[in-house]
């Protein structure tokens, strides 16, 4: 990272189960944040075309004709790489002038995968990542990931690499960016706890570097009304959305609540004094004493 970089965090509401036009809004805040000087977007988690909530898990769970309809029509709304979706994303950053990295519900043959989908300015699709374990609830949704993606991205705003929600809390996906020498650090995710907070804090503090986190942010209301929600709160993600440097001190938010666009202009001189003292994957690792290796080949379909 040769240059301070102003970065965008989106907080923004999907057009629920609605591909196109959550690709349309995309397009919208993207001109927004380049007419605001940034250089690199994050969006949240699944964006394209909905997070499946865990308010959807008793019908997702159900054996006979719940289940079906609801995950039926998650996979007819996502994105397929290649197709015309993808290009369509890829457009957007060429077009926008912008490093575009987007969440989204990604389907190949019947399996729907979580993956973090990094687009360039030249419009080419520069890093494509399926999140490796869903957790709980959307292991009824997703397909596992692999190895591939577990990596960093050259840009013009530095090393960019990330991992999806509860990736972030398996030590040895951390290290594979480390060790690919991850300067900015993306982290979308659906989990909008305060304790998420003390995750992406110690991130920072751990990998020394600059860390986005873009987090869902949904309302009940915004469903169309024939997909069942179990009862509960008007929000079903309240977002909480942050940029952090690699002291892990706050730069910008956390976002609660309501839709919005977080900025940080990021300072290189942070990331060389953090690692003064502790440099994860350098002057502080022993290679002598920990080997590490990472699959990095597709996992093959079955």
């Amino acid at each position: 990272m040769d240059a301070a970089v102003k970065v965008a965090c989106v907080q923004a509401e999907s057009v629920v189960f609605d591909r196109t036009a959550t690709i349309d809004k995309i397009d919208g805040i993207a001109a927004d944040v380049v007419a605001n000087g940034a250089r690199l977007a994050l969006f949240p988690e699944a964006f394209i075309p909905v997070y499946p909530s865990s308010r959807w898990a008793r019908h997702l769970a159900g054996w006979e004709d719940d289940a079906r309809p609801l995950y039926g029509r998650l996979a007819r709304e996502s994105l397929t790489i290649p197709g015309p979706d993808s290009d369509r994303l890829a457009d957007i950053a060429r077009t926008r002038g912008l490093w575009l990295a987007v969440g989204a519900n990604e389907l190949e043959r019947g399996t729907i995968y979580n993956s973090l989908l990094i687009y360039s300015p030249a419009g080419e699709l520069a890093l494509q990542h399926r999140k490796l374990m869903p957790t709980n609830h959307e292991r009824l949704v997703w397909g596992l990931g692999d190895g591939t993606g577990l990596e960093t991205v050259q840009t013009d705003s530095g090393e960019v690499g990330g991992l999806i929600c509860w990736e972030n809390l398996m030590p040895l996906a951390r290290f594979a960016l480390y060790q690919a020498g991850v300067e900015i650090y993306l982290a979308p995710t659906a989990d909008d706890s305060e304790s998420w907070h003390d995750s992406i804090r110690h991130i920072a503090r751990e990998a020394r570097a600059f860390v986005l986190s873009s987090c869902v942010f949904q309302s009940a209301a915004s469903y169309p009304d024939d997909v069942p929600l179990a009862d509960g709160d008007e929000l079903v993600g309240r977002g909480g959305s942050a940029i952090l440097g690699p002291d892990g001190n706050y730069l910008a938010g956390p976002l609660w609540d309501e839709e919005g666009v977080l900025y940080a202009e990021l300072d290189p001189q942070r990331l060389y004094e953090a690692r003064q003292r502790f440099d994860p994957a350098g002057h502080y690792h022993r290679p002598d004493v920990f080997r590490f290796d990472v699959t990095s080949a597709a996992r093959p379909l079955a």
